[in-house]
């Protein structure tokens, strides 16, 4: 570890994505980072970053090294907390994933951890892409669907949501009320724009209702859900968010081939960090207090 400088300085360059941002966090002039990273590259024969106008991206060789690099960063902050009689406490920086219909969930959720434990610094990230744990874009992920299958991920059942056909009063008004699965012929429905989604209810969809009636697509979830509230047409919600917005008409009820079930994943090298461990303890308790109907 002679040069766990920069190692440590290329595994914040490929976390923040810039020099600069780099240099913020290390507390150390953008030029040392450039060194850094020169040093490095040369010293390993191989390139680490492309680099390009909006910043650094590692390259195959500099995900490897960035994965070693931010475990191991992990390790030292543990070994340091052990020494100082501190291994249990609970501090720093923890970064949580899901999708951005989690959040009504997630984030008062996330507010009391944070009360809980004051010391943590939250970085709470949504999105549809999938972030990748082996390379420390989060501490834990909540991920909905089938059960992940990435290599060194510790995988949890979680919750389920209740996902249910809904439509905007305004539609309804518009186009009347489906009897029953034998008249979604004759009605509009809002999908995603992937075949290859999936959710078990986007499937659901496929199979079942003709592609021309899809009038509306998207690959954004919250985008969906917008519009179905602006009445564009009938379209999958969990049950927790079609309560949460007035005039709001269920077409269908949820169903359990419907139901999408979440999973809490960790990496191995972090599962057992005492802030990872601490956070799962609290959000597996607090969903128990979930309104997921």
């Amino acid at each position: 570890m002679q040069n766990w400088d920069e190692v440590r300085t290329a595994y914040q360059v490929a976390r923040m994505g810039t020099v600069s941002g780099a240099a913020d966090v290390l507390g150390v002039h953008h030029a040392t980072v450039i060194r850094h990273v020169d040093a490095l590259e040369a010293r390993l024969g191989v390139k680490l970053f492309q680099r390009h106008a909006r910043g650094y991206t590692p390259t195959e060789a500099g995900q490897d090294l960035c994965r070693v690099a931010q475990a191991t960063d992990e390790q030292f902050s543990q070994l340091s907390g052990r020494v100082k009689g501190k291994g249990d406490e609970v501090s720093g920086e923890l970064v949580v994933t899901s999708l951005v219909g989690l959040a009504p969930l997630m984030a008062p959720t996330l507010t009391a951890f944070q009360q809980a434990y004051p010391e943590v610094i939250l970085r709470y990230l949504t999105g549809d892409r999938l972030f990748r744990l082996e390379y420390g874009e989060a501490h834990v992920a909540v991920r909905a669907g089938r059960v992940p299958d990435q290599p060194d991920n510790v995988v949890q059942a979680f919750v389920k949501q209740p996902i249910g056909l809904y439509a905007s009063q305004s539609y309804i008004g518009r186009y009347g009320m489906p009897k029953d699965e034998s008249e979604y012929s004759k009605h509009r429905f809002v999908g995603h724009d992937s075949e290859n989604n999936g959710s078990p209810f986007f499937q659901w969809l496929i199979k079942n209702v003709p592609s021309e009636n899809v009038v509306f697509r998207s690959t954004d979830n919250r985008a969906m859900e917008l519009a179905i509230r602006a009445g564009a047409g009938i379209g999958f919600m969990n049950a927790h968010d079609a309560a949460a917005h007035k005039g709001m008409v269920q077409v269908a009820p949820a169903r359990d081939d419907w139901n999408a079930q979440l999973w809490l994943v960790t990496h191995v090298d972090l599962h057992r960090t005492a802030k990872v461990q601490a956070f799962l303890r609290f959000v597996k308790e607090q969903a128990k207090s979930w309104d997921m109907s």
